[in-house]
């Protein structure tokens, strides 16, 4: 079984996400929608024996995107738990294909394409950008303040399209597979030291990384994820305090604290996109 959590917070395509789910999922599964600290109109809710909602009380005027992840992963009844965005659609199939690949020391991204979310269908693509397979870490001293963050790496998609699943330096964070075990082994969605909805992506390629594991994107599926824009916005509120608390937490943690992860992950990938070659001496001295 895979049991499915789905964080929201008065989002616009939650009912379609979780009945794309339902639809294309073609083995036993679970889904935990998570709303957090909002109620849906009654019509917006799915009654399916297979989905259970978590209510997540809102307080402080922050989200609580983890504790219901965590929720989730305490009442899971399935061998693999995911997590999804509540505005995405999968690939017909995509459960069991993840399952069929998997390793038990991973954690797998399927294939990222963009979604129309008004037609429900993958956006056309006007252009000649790849889907997104890779991300990178982006050199962190180019943000004020430093941090984390991820990027499409499209001349990686492109370099190494042959190979069918293969392992990224990072990930968005908007759907991730393991087993519940790695999850719990690891530690993740960890409360202390982070808040807000932010860097669970770095938190899962980081953490997988020291324990020996290996974030994967599997191209032999894969899942369409919105980019809001300024068309649907964010929908909801976010507090730039808590993110940037969360985002320094990261960023020390991972650069200072666990230096030696992060330097094998930089020397695995390397060479990156707008690092400098003496990025070493620019961070630390």
């Amino acid at each position: 079984m895979l049991s499915i959590a789905i964080p929201s917070r008065n989002e616009r395509f939650l009912k379609q996400t979780i009945e794309d789910v339902l639809k294309n999922a073609t083995g036993e599964i679970e889904v935990f929608p998570i709303l957090d600290g909002y109620e849906p109109p009654t019509e917006e809710l799915v009654h399916d024996s297979r989905v259970t909602y978590l209510r997540i009380p809102l307080g402080g005027g922050e989200t609580h995107k983890r504790h219901g992840i965590n929720t989730m992963a305490e009442r899971a009844n399935g061998q693999y738990i995911m997590a999804l965005d509540a505005h995405c659609m999968v690939a017909p199939g995509f459960d069991m294909q993840l399952a069929k690949d998997h390793q038990p020391n991973w954690v797998q991204v399927p294939r990222r394409h963009r979604l129309d979310a008004e037609h429900w269908c993958l956006q056309t693509q006007v252009d000649d950008r790849p889907p997104i397979d890779y991300e990178y870490t982006m050199y962190p001293e180019k943000f004020d303040p430093k941090g984390l963050h991820g990027f499409k790496w499209d001349a990686r998609t492109r370099e190494r399209s042959h190979i069918p699943i293969d392992e990224t330096m990072h990930i968005q964070g908007s759907a991730w597979f393991m087993t519940k075990e790695w999850f719990k082994h690891v530690g993740l969605m960890q409360i202390e030291g982070y808040s807000g909805w932010g860097q669970e992506g770095e938190e899962i390629v980081y953490k997988t990384k020291r324990a020996g594991g290996k974030t994967m994107s599997n191209k032999n599926t894969w899942y369409a994820h919105l980019h809001k824009g300024p068309k649907y916005g964010r929908m909801y509120f976010m507090s730039r305090e808590s993110m940037r608390a969360c985002n320094k937490f990261s960023y020390n943690y991972w650069v200072y604290e666990d230096r030696k992860t992060f330097e094998n992950m930089i020397d695995q990938f390397w060479p990156l996109p707008s690092w400098p070659t003496d990025w070493r001496k620019r961070i630390w001295g």
